[in-house]
């Protein structure tokens, strides 16, 4: 599985908005959390159904390139 297929794109999820493996789990939100200075260990703490690649320094700069471009 690549960076990119982590990233789904539902109408009926989250307004639509890029999110991870069909989760109501945004981009944005991931993107937000590791800006805001959080680590990756927190955030699979906070969100145990996410697996480290869906969170990886690659992937985040990946998907906030495809976040940036879905607005």
């Amino acid at each position: 599985m690549t960076p990119f297929d982590r990233i789904t794109h539902d109408s009926a999820v989250m307004g639509g908005k890029p999110c991870i493996r069909g989760m109501r789990v945004t981009v944005g939100m991931i993107v937000g959390q590791i800006g805001a200075g959080h680590t990756i260990e927190e955030l699979l703490a906070e969100y145990p159904y996410l697996e480290r690649e869906d969170i990886s320094i690659q992937a985040v700069g990946q998907k906030s390139c495809v976040s940036s471009n879905a607005n």
